[in-house]
C-alpha cells in the first residue's frame, strides 16, 4: 500500500470496513490529495486541510451558482437521483445541501430549538423510554445490541422532539432508513424506488401531522415551526424538507455511534472497570467515541473560486470529499491518534463538522448518549462480545456495525 502504483481506494471492499484507517493514513502520507475518479472528487484526509475548507469561505454544499443548469441536470442523472419527484422536491433540497442566506436563514430557525438549553427538558422523556427498553431486554442474556436495543432510540427521541406520537416512531425509522441507504455510492433503481416511495409516505405523514398541530398545537417541534412559518421563516417545502433532515440526519448516526460505542468499550474493558469507578469521566468518554469512530465520516464542498492546498491549484468548481474519519486519527492534530483515550484533552474532534454547516443536533446526540451508557453502566455488572468478528457496514459515508451481539449480566 505503500507504493502510490499498488494504492487502491474502494470504500465498498469489505477491508475498508473492517479497518478504514490504514487507508485513510496511507492518503494522509501522500503529497497532495487523492483524485477519486467513482465520485469525480478529490479526497482531503488531513485534520488541517479539512478544516481550512470547512472553516473557510471558498467552498459550498450546493453547486447551484456555481454550475449551469444544463451541468446540474447531467449531474443528477448521472449520479441516478434523477425522475424521483419526492426526493428531489424534499431531500435533495435540504438545510444541509443549501448555502448563503437560504441556509442562514433555514438553520438560525432549527438551532434554537437543538440548542443545548432547548434540549435539557427532553432528558426525563428520553431516560424514560431507554430505561422501559433495558427492561423489556435485561431478562435476556444474550442480544443484538444493534437490533434488539439501539435501533429503537434515535426514532423515539427525534419522533418525540417532532411531536408524533411514539406508536409512529417505528415508521418514521423505517422512512429514514430507507431513503439514506440511497445517499451512499450504490444507487440502483431498486435501491431508487425505495428512497422514492419513503419521500412520498413521509411527505404524506408530515402533511397530516402539520395540519393536526395547526389545529391542537403542543409543546413539539412542528407546533413551533408552524408559528415560525407564519412569520415568514419556511415556505411549504423549506418545512417538510426541515422535518425529514432532522430525522434522517439523527437517525442513522444515533445507532451508528451508539453501536461503535459499546464495540469500542468491549474492546477496551480498562475504560469500562474506569468508568464504573468515575462516572464523571463518561462525557469525556462520549466525547471520544465520536473522535474514534466518527458515525458520518464523509461529506463534500465544491469550491467556488480558485483554492491552494498542498501547494497545488485547485480551480472553481472542484468538489473535495471530506474524510473526516481521517481527520480524527491525524497525529499533526492528536496525540496517539489510534489510541482510544477517554482522558484526552482538548478533543477537537470533526465528527460533527466544523464552521456553518456545524452539525445542529451535536447536542442531543451527546444528551443520547450519556443518557444511554449511563444507565446501561448503572444496570449492567458485565458486558461480553458474543462474537469477536464485527461486520461494520460498506461504504464511504457511515461507519457502524451491522449488528453487535452481546452477552449482559445484570446487577
Amino acid at each position: 500500500m505503500s507504493a502510490r502504483s499498488s494504492f487502491v481506494f474502494n470504500p465498498l471492499l469489505p477491508s475498508f470496513s473492517e479497518n478504514p484507517y490504514e487507508i485513510y493514513e496511507a492518503l494522509r502520507s501522500r503529497d497532495e490529495p487523492f483524485y477519486f475518479p467513482d465520485n469525480d472528487m478529490w479526497l482531503l484526509s488531513r485534520y488541517d486541510d479539512i478544516s481550512e475548507i470547512t472553516l473557510g469561505k471558498q467552498a459550498v454544499r450546493s453547486l447551484v451558482g456555481i454550475s449551469s443548469p444544463a451541468d446540474l441536470a447531467e449531474r443528477q442523472k448521472s449520479a441516478n437521483w434523477h425522475d424521483m419527484p419526492f426526493h428531489e422536491r424534499f431531500v435533495q433540497f435540504s438545510l444541509l445541501d443549501s448555502d448563503g442566506d437560504i441556509h442562514r436563514r433555514l438553520r438560525d430557525q432549527v438551532f434554537k430549538h437543538l440548542a443545548r438549553k432547548s434540549i435539557t427538558g427532553l432528558a426525563p422523556a428520553i431516560q424514560s423510554f431507554v430505561g422501559r427498553l433495558i427492561s423489556a431486554l435485561e431478562t435476556h442474556k444474550e442480544i443484538d445490541f444493534i437490533g434488539d436495543f439501539a435501533v429503537h432510540i434515535p426514532g423515539f427521541v427525534i419522533g418525540m422532539l417532532l411531536g408524533a406520537p411514539e406508536e409512529d416512531c417505528t415508521q418514521l425509522r423505517i422512512w429514514s432508513e430507507n431513503i439514506v441507504q440511497f445517499f451512499d455510492l450504490d444507487r440502483s433503481d431498486e435501491r431508487k424506488v425505495i428512497a422514492e416511495t419513503a419521500a412520498e409516505e413521509f411527505y404524506h405523514y408530515l402533511v397530516s401531522l402539520k395540519a393536526q398541530r395547526a389545529q391542537e398545537p403542543k409543546d413539539d417541534l412542528i407546533s413551533s415551526m408552524i408559528v415560525d412559518q407564519a412569520a415568514g421563516h419556511y415556505s411549504d417545502d423549506e418545512f417538510i424538507s426541515t422535518c425529514m433532515l432532522i430525522l434522517m440526519a439523527g437517525h442513522g448516526s444515533t445507532i451508528d455511534v451508539l453501536g461503535s460505542g459499546m464495540h469500542t468499550l468491549l474492546k477496551f474493558p480498562d475504560v469500562i472497570t474506569a468508568l464504573r469507578k468515575d462516572l464523571t469521566l463518561l462525557p469525556n468518554t462520549i466525547q471520544e467515541m465520536f473522535r474514534y469512530e466518527p458515525p458520518l465520516p464523509f461529506f463534500h464542498r465544491h469550491l467556488t473560486e480558485e483554492t491552494l492546498i498542498r501547494g497545488r491549484r485547485f480551480p472553481s468548481g472542484t468538489t473535495f470529499g471530506l474524510l473526516y474519519g481521517s481527520a480524527n486519527r491525524d497525529s499533526a492534530q492528536f496525540d496517539k491518534p489510534n489510541t482510544f483515550d477517554i482522558k484526552r484533552y482538548p478533543n477537537r474532534h470533526l465528527s460533527f463538522g466544523r464552521g456553518s454547516h456545524l452539525c445542529l443536533g451535536n447536542h442531543l446526540a451527546r444528551l443520547n448518549m450519556n443518557i444511554i451508557f449511563e444507565t446501561l453502566l448503572r444496570r449492567f455488572s458485565d458486558f461480553q462480545l458474543v462474537d469477536e468478528q464485527v461486520r461494520y457496514k460498506r461504504g464511504l459515508s457511515v461507519r457502524g456495525p451491522e449488528s453487535l451481539p452481546i452477552a449482559w449480566t445484570v446487577k
